[in-house]
This record gives C-alpha cells, structure tokens and sequence, in this order.
C-alpha cells in the first residue's frame, strides 16, 4: 500500500473536511462526557447555551474570538510557505510587553490614532522578531524551527514573569505579578456597551480581507503559494526563497505580536504571565481547521472559540471538566490532518 497524491484535489472535499473533522471530534467525545455520568446531548446543549444563551455569553465568545482569529491567520501564513511556526505563543506575548511598556508613558503625550499606529507597529516588530530569528536559524545553518520557535515561547514567559516582578512591576497592584498599565485614554473602544468585547474584533477582520488579498492577488502571495507547494520547483522558477521566507517569518510573528497588541489595548490594560490561555498554541488548531485559507480562520475561531467559552459554562452546570474543551480540540486537529492527507492524498496497492 502507498499513498499517491491526486493530480486534482477537490474543493467540494476541502470545504467539507473541516466540518467533518469537528463532527468526529464531537461525536469521538461523546465517550468521555458520557463517562462522566452526563448525556453528551445535555453537554453539548449547555456547551451552546454558555456560548451564546445570553448577552454577555455572545460578547465573551466574540471577544475571546478576537486574539484568535490573529493568531490563528499567523499560523496559516506561516504554514502555508512550509515555515512551521510553533512559537505564537511567545510572539503574541512579546507583542503585549512592549504594548504594555510604550503604552503606560512614552506614547500618551501622541494623537490618538498616532499612538495605536505607533503601538501596532511596535509590537508586530516584537512579534516578528521572534520569529525571524529562527527562520534565519533554519536558512542559514538548516535549525529545525520547530524546535526553536517552541522553545522560544518558555523563554519569553520567563522573560515576561521577569519583566513583571521588577522594572515593569505595577505598584498599585498589590503585589500581583502584573505590568504597568497602559494609559486609559489608549484602551480601544466596546463594541457593545458594559461589555469586554471591543473594536479589536473589527480590525482582526479587517487584517484578515487584507491578508486575503495580498495572498490573493499579488506577487508575494503567489510566490509564498509556490515555496510551500514545491520549494524545489518554485526555486527552479526563479522564485526567491530566501527573501520569501523572510518575508513571511515577519508577516507571520507581526500578526501574533498584534494579538497581543489588541489584547493589552482591549480586554486586559496590563500584562501578566497567564493573560493568555493558549491563543498561540490555539491558533495552530484555527489554521488547520481553516485549511490555512485566511477567510476560513474566521469561521475556525469562532468554532474554537465556543468550545472553550462554552466549556467553562457547561462545567458549571453539569460538572464535566472545562478540560473536555482541550480535548475537542486536539481530536479536531489530528481528524482535520488526516481528512487533508486523504484529501491530497489516495491510497494505491
């Protein structure tokens, strides 16, 4: 038996592969809610009504939708050009640090426009950085990125406990381990009044259409198409993989380090080792769930991020572990790998 890849994939059957990844998924956990002693049925209806039974069940979905659909169109940037960034995490943190730095002093005597443009730019640097630097690992002495962008995320949590107990540390909080504030007159206006969800949503769509576009209908997108499909062929075509790949290393890092970005100016104000529940890690189930189309990413956050709002609602209710939702996920992801392997791929004798 081999695996054969198809001369025409069908799109009918990548449309259909996400959908069917997260039914499995479902359908695989009933086991475990059930073992719980509750009717996955009953779950999975409290699951949706914590998610989205009331006002401010909808606006938390949407708010925790927010740094997601960034981390999650980073990852598919990334792994679309077979540059396998592992490292969101760290780079979404980075972001959120020199947010929180610029923000609590340097930038307040600025426009307001000026200073959200001055605060973006500064940490998509921060975010990219983290990732250019293993990118030029891996071009110039061929260092698995893998490893390097995942171990760089422990080093920046570290960095940012660091940071956070002493030169950043808030005197006012009580001694909690958090950073200094970023002034009030810099948090991004609520969508919805009395509620955490605010404009930040609206620009990670917007940053998404523009991704979709430059993907879509310009050089770069069809030149990072070619270095993901076939590095050898693309060379061969004169595309440069090196300036590619750089390229992208900053685009992919800049979009992490803007979730963190988004998410100091939004919800939280301030950093802290723990502000992130895993949305860069997250983000690497958004882009495959999204089969790394950055349209798709939107609809894939949303998904993800139900489960988890949803879960917590859920274990309140019927005592099934929140931990339920880490599960999903993963099954999800390791159903969306193998439905895009036969997607791809048929199998011969």
């Amino acid at each position: 038996m081999q695996l054969e890849r198809r001369e025409d994939i069908s799109l009918t059957a990548l449309f259909i592969a996400p959908f069917a990844a997260i039914a499995l998924a479902l359908v695989l956990c009933t086991g475990l809610i059930a073992m719980a002693g509750v009717s996955p049925l009953t779950a999975y209806a409290e699951m949706l009504h914590g998610a989205f039974g009331s006002r401010l069940s909808i606006t938390e979905t949407f708010t925790r939708a927010s740094p997601l659909i960034l981390t999650g169109l980073a990852a598919a940037v990334a792994f679309r050009a077979r540059l396998w960034n592992i490292g969101g995490e760290g780079q979404f943190y980075m972001g959120a640090l020199v947010t929180a730095a610029l923000g609590h002093s340097i930038v307040t005597a600025l426009p307001l426009p000026l200073a959200w443009l001055v605060l973006a730019i500064a940490g998509m640097a921060a975010g990219a950085m983290m990732l250019l630097i293993p990118t030029i690992l891996r071009l110039r002495f061929g260092v698995d990125e893998v490893v390097t962008t995942m171990l760089l995320n422990f080093v920046v949590i570290l960095f940012i406990g660091l940071m956070v107990e002493t030169v950043l540390k808030d005197s006012m909080a009580f001694g909690w381990p958090q950073s200094v504030p970023v002034a009030s007159s810099l948090r991004l206006p609520n969508l919805v009044p009395r509620s955490r969800l605010h404009v930040g949503l609206i620009l990670a769509v917007l940053v998404v259409l523009v991704v979709w576009l430059v993907q879509a209908r310009t050089v770069f997108g069809t030149e990072t198409r070619a270095a993901g499909l076939n590095p050898r062929a693309a060379a061969f075509a004169g595309v440069p993989l090196t300036t590619t790949l750089i390229k992208v290393a900053a685009l992919s890092g800049g979009l992490a380090g803007l979730a963190g970005v988004i998410q100091v100016l939004g919800p939280m104000g301030y950093v802290t080792t723990t502000m992130s529940p895993g949305y860069g890690y997250a983000g690497i189930v958004v882009a495959m769930l999204a089969a790394l189309h950055p349209l798709g990413v939107i609809a894939a956050s949303l998904f993800v991020a139900t489960v988890f709002v949803g879960a917590d609602a859920m274990s309140r209710t019927t005592g099934v572990p929140s931990f339920i939702a880490n599960v999903i996920m993963s099954v999800a992801l390791l159903a969306m790998l193998t439905a895009l392997l036969f997607t791809t791929y048929r199998v011969r004798r």
